[in-house]
C-alpha cells in the first residue's frame, strides 16, 4: 500500500510511519509541526518509500499519484494543547477531517480516523463500550477536543453512509511511550520528567482518578489490524488495566528510583474521574489485545526521557 499519515511527525503518527514501512508499504507523512517534531521522523529521511510534506491539513490536500489509505492523526492531543491551541484543535477536527476525507474519496482510499476515549467525556459508565454515547461538556475547556473528535466521527460515518466509502474509526485510550513530548502536560510525561529531574511529582486532585495506559507498540498493532479489517464502526483500542494516578506516580517513583515527593494541586475542570476501555470488540473483530506490561513500557519510556532530557 501507499498510505498518507496526517500528523506523521507526532508521537503516534511517527510510530505508525515506522510500522508501515517495516511492513513494506510506502508512506507519505504530512504535518504542519504545530505539535509534531521532525526529530521523530528524521531517521526516515532518505528512504525511497518515505516522503514528508509540511502542510496544514485544514487546507486543501493534494498528493500526486495513488493513495490506498489515509490515516488522519493530525491534532493537538493534550489538555495543555487544548488551552493553548483551542481554535486549531477545533479546525483540524472539523476542516482537517473534511479535507482528509475528500482526498480519500478522490483516491478511492480507505479512511482511518484517529478518534479518542475523550468522546466519552467524564463517563458515567465504566468500562466504556463503543455503544456508550458519552458525558461531554461542549463548552468546557476540554470541549474543543472532545467535540472536534465527536464531529469528526459523525462526518466520517456520513461519508461512509452517503458515499459508500470504506472507513475505520479507532477510539484511542491513554497511550504512552518514546517520542512523547517532555512538556506534553499529560500524566506520564509529567511524572517521568519530574522524577528524572528530582523535582516534586505533581498530582492533580487526590490521585484517585483512574486511567488505563496502553504502550505505543500495542496501539500501533491494533490500528494496523483495524485498517486491514472490514469494520466501519468505532473500535476501542487501549489497555483495560485500570489504575489510579496515585498508583502510577508511585510506580514511576519506583522505576526511576527517585526521592521526589508527591505534591497535590487542584483538579482541572472536567477532568475525567474514570477511564477504562471495553475492548471486547477489538478482541473479537481484530484478534487484538495488549501485550506490554506497565513496568515494561514505563521502563522504555523512562530510558527515552533520560536521553531526551540530557540533550536539552
Amino acid at each position: 500500500m501507499r498510505v498518507l499519515i496526517t500528523g506523521g511527525a507526532g508521537f503516534i503518527g511517527s510510530h505508525l510511519c515506522d510500522y508501515f514501512l517495516s511492513k513494506g508499504h510506502s508512506v507519505v507523512a504530512m504535518d504542519n509541526l504545530i505539535t509534531g517534531d521532525l526529530r521523530n521522523i528524521e531517521h526516515l529521511f532518505g528512504q525511497k518509500r518515505f516522503a514528508f510534506v509540511q502542510h496544514n491539513v485544514t487546507n486543501f490536500i493534494h498528493i500526486p499519484g495513488p493513495v490506498d489509505a489515509v490515516l488522519h492523526f493530525a491534532s493537538p492531543a493534550s489538555p495543555r494543547d487544548y488551552l493553548e491551541l483551542p481554535i486549531p484543535t477545533l479546525k483540524v477536527g472539523a476542516l482537517g477531517t473534511h479535507k482528509a476525507l475528500g482526498l480519500a474519496k478522490e483516491k478511492k482510499a480507505i479512511f482511518l480516523l484517529a478518534s479518542t476515549s475523550e468522546v466519552y467525556g467524564d463517563p458515567l459508565v465504566n468500562p466504556q463500550p463503543e455503544t456508550y454515547w458519552g458525558n461531554v461538556n461542549p463548552i468546557g475547556p476540554r470541549g474543543v477536543y472532545d467535540e472536534a473528535k465527536r464531529f469528526a466521527e459523525a462526518m466520517t460515518v456520513a461519508y461512509h453512509r452517503y458515499h459508500g466509502m470504506q472507513v475505520r474509526i479507532v477510539r484511542i485510550f491513554n497511550t504512552y511511550g518514546p517520542r512523547m513530548r517532555i512538556n506534553d502536560g499529560r500524566a506520564i510525561p509529567n511524572f517521568i520528567s519530574q522524577a528524572v529531574r528530582g523535582q516534586p511529582i505533581t498530582i492533580y486532585g487526590d490521585g484517585s482518578q483512574t486511567r488505563s495506559f496502553c504502550y505505543i507498540s500495542d496501539l500501533v498493532d491494533g490500528i494496523y489490524r483495524l485498517l486491514r479489517s472490514r469494520e466501519n464502526q468505532p473500535v476501542n483500542i487501549g489497555n483495560p488495566y485500570e489504575m489510579t494516578l496515585l498508583e502510577l506516580a508511585n510506580e514511576v517513583k519506583r522505576l526511576t528510583r527517585t526521592r521526589s515527593k508527591l505534591v497535590f494541586r487542584a483538579l482541572p475542570e472536567d477532568d475525567p474521574k474514570i477511564r477504562q476501555p471495553d475492548i471486547h470488540r477489538a478482541t473479537h473483530l481484530l484478534r487484538w489485545g495488549p501485550h506490554v506490561t506497565l513496568s515494561q513500557g514505563l521502563s522504555k519510556t523512562i530510558s527515552y526521557f533520560r536521553q531526551a532530557l540530557r540533550k536539552r
